[in-house]
């Protein structure tokens, strides 16, 4: 008898080891998902920086690649100093505040779910970068980085993210006689990140206004100040896509208990299906519009369609995230046309993007969660999903929006928001960071036919702008090229006088005399123009001699010249 209590007392002790063993083992399981998950996910800074680099004129490209990767140091910090523990710390439905301030109490399995969601946050905070490039000061980036990750953020996942959590906990209700918890549901963050990041990019482009020649002082024409890198958007749109599904993915949490393989498979496969669907309805309907196939919109509506489906991607089948890429593509060039028209200048359509799917995404939970959606079972219990995804909206929007007002709104009354009207025309790498994102020479072989032909329409020549290559064409070979003949008479006539100038020391301004709104392609004659020619104020010292009536005269025979080559 007591060999058999003996046996099984042992017995009943390895079970035990091996079931702690196996409790263990999984613990490390998730933990090394989460690890995983995160590092996928910070490719998506890589993504942004890629596409802000590309939406800015190269002379602010090293700035915004700077900002991007300096994201990751300004958020680590304000998110483990105190962002986390305002939104993972034990305290009540609208806050945490008792734990995690610095890293205090923290278990040291819990740091693969701090990482996890820092990744979060600094892709909220990241959002904001884009909306704001060219313009912002340098200081400004690192107080409202900071800012955003360590207060305005964490608030809102803990609503949404945490079971005592106002918004994910909801209110009891009486569903066909069975009382149910209804509440806010968002999976991965359509509105807990990008519709906060959304929110606050469209407050801050909004208080800190449009670069300077983004709109045309009197006719208010677009002037259409383009990015300079196709390429760098595309790159960054492949490693966002990488980014994205780790990103939805990831927010299951763990992988060990029963389902989790199943709502990991599904959120992924729903992410590639709206951001395809996306790119593709933003493509086609930039095709009808703007009759071309433009890269840049297909780019930014497969993001929008990723970040639309956050919301939802563990309850939408397939068909559903397929609904919810083709509206959010749609959304998309609707919203950019909208925020232009507003005068509202984002270089990188962030609130296009963002704001815009994070808000559609929201929505979307509402009418096509399988199988208590609205478009599935039109019933009381939908009707309530629907009001809570709306009172979410409105929290996160309202609880943004007032912060990032009185932020930028204090930053912009200090006059430490924007910076000086000569950074801003000269370009923010060289005089703020002291640095070309590119050789100097590429700045002036940048330039070809098409671009000469937008700066006569927009009104302006820059330094950078000027360039000196003869475009290759069968109907262009045989002449040379106004803008080589122009800064080849200047160079030519200074050095004659013994200046030192060269044509990229140069600044020409062509105005259309009758307004930029009426002014197309081959429709204006010299005549019609205002042409001022002045020395490049980088080079003061260089030139010192204003340029004669005369050389006024030779330009407008060089554009002329060139408008009766193009006719006939």
């Amino acid at each position: 008898m007591a060999d058999y209590e003996s046996f099984q007392n042992e017995t009943w002790h390895n079970i035990s080891a091996i079931l702690t063993n196996i409790n263990d083992i999984t613990n490390e399981l998730n933990q090394a998902f989460l690890i995983i998950m995160g590092i996928i996910m910070l490719l998506m800074q890589a993504g942004f920086a890629f596409i802000e680099a590309s939406c800015v004129r190269c002379k602010n490209a090293g700035n915004a690649l700077l900002k991007n990767v300096l994201d990751t140091s300004v958020t680590v910090i304000a998110y483990w100093t105190c962002g986390f523990a305002l939104a993972f710390g034990k305290g009540n439905s609208f806050i945490g505040w008792e734990m995690y301030w610095a890293s205090s109490d923290i278990e040291y399995e819990y740091m693969a779910f701090f990482f996890f969601e820092f990744v979060f946050a600094a892709t909220a905070a990241t959002l904001v970068s884009g909306a704001l490039s060219e313009r912002c000061d340098f200081i400004a980036y690192f107080i409202y980085s900071f800012l955003i990750t360590a207060f305005i953020y964490p608030p809102i996942t803990h609503w949404a993210w945490t079971d005592e959590g106002w918004l994910k906990k909801g209110l009891m209700y009486e569903i066909n006689g069975v009382q149910e918890q209804i509440g806010f549901h968002d999976f991965s963050g359509s509105g807990a990140v990008h519709l906060v990041g959304g929110t606050a990019a469209l407050v801050g482009a909004i208080i800190l206004g449009p670069r300077i020649g983004r709109w045309h002082p009197v006719t208010g024409a677009d002037m259409m100040l383009k990015g300079h890198s196709v390429p760098h958007a595309a790159l960054g749109a492949f490693l966002l896509i990488v980014g994205f599904l780790a990103f939805n993915g990831g927010s299951q949490l763990s992988m060990t208990k029963k389902g989790d393989n199943i709502i990991i498979a599904l959120a992924i496969t729903n992410t590639i299906i709206s951001g395809s669907m996306s790119a593709f309805s933003a493509l086609v309907i930039r095709r009808l519009v703007g009759r071309n196939w433009s890269v840049l919109y297909t780019v930014n509506g497969c993001v929008s369609g990723m970040v639309a489906i956050c919301g939802g991607c563990d309850v939408f089948r397939p068909w559903g995230a397929c609904i919810v890429g083709l509206v959010a593509g749609v959304g998309f060039n609707f919203t950019s046309w909208w925020v232009a028209k507003l005068k509202i200048d984002d270089p990188v359509d962030a609130v296009a993007v963002h704001f815009n799917g994070g808000l559609w995404g929201v929505i979307a939970v509402a009418f096509l969660s399988y199988p208590n959606g609205i478009l599935m079972a039109w019933d009381r219990r939908s009707g309530l999903m629907l009001a809570w995804q709306i009172v979410g909206i409105c929290a996160v929007i309202l609880w943004t929006g007032t912060l990032s007002a009185i932020m930028f709104g204090a930053m912009k009354g200090l006059g430490i928001f924007r910076v000086s009207e000569e950074v801003e025309r000269k370009g923010l790498d060289l005089p703020i960071h002291g640095e070309h994102a590119y050789p100097p020479e590429a700045y002036d072989d940048e330039t070809d036919l098409d671009r000469i032909l937008k700066i006569l329409e927009s009104g302006q020549f820059t330094p950078s702008q000027l360039g000196h290559i003869l475009r290759e064409g069968k109907d262009l070979n045989n002449y040379e090229h106004p803008e080589r003949k122009v800064s080849n008479q200047y160079a030519g006539r200074k050095r004659s006088r013994g200046l030192s100038i060269t044509p990229s020391e140069m600044e020409i301004v062509v105005k259309h005399k009758e307004g930029i709104g009426k002014v197309r392609r081959q429709s204006f004659a010299p005549s019609e123009m205002e042409i001022v020619v002045k020395p490049n104020t980088e080079h003061p010292s260089r030139v010192n001699e204003a340029f004669d009536e005369e050389s006024e005269k030779n330009i407008e025979e060089s554009i002329n010249n060139y408008h009766k080559r193009k006719g006939q």
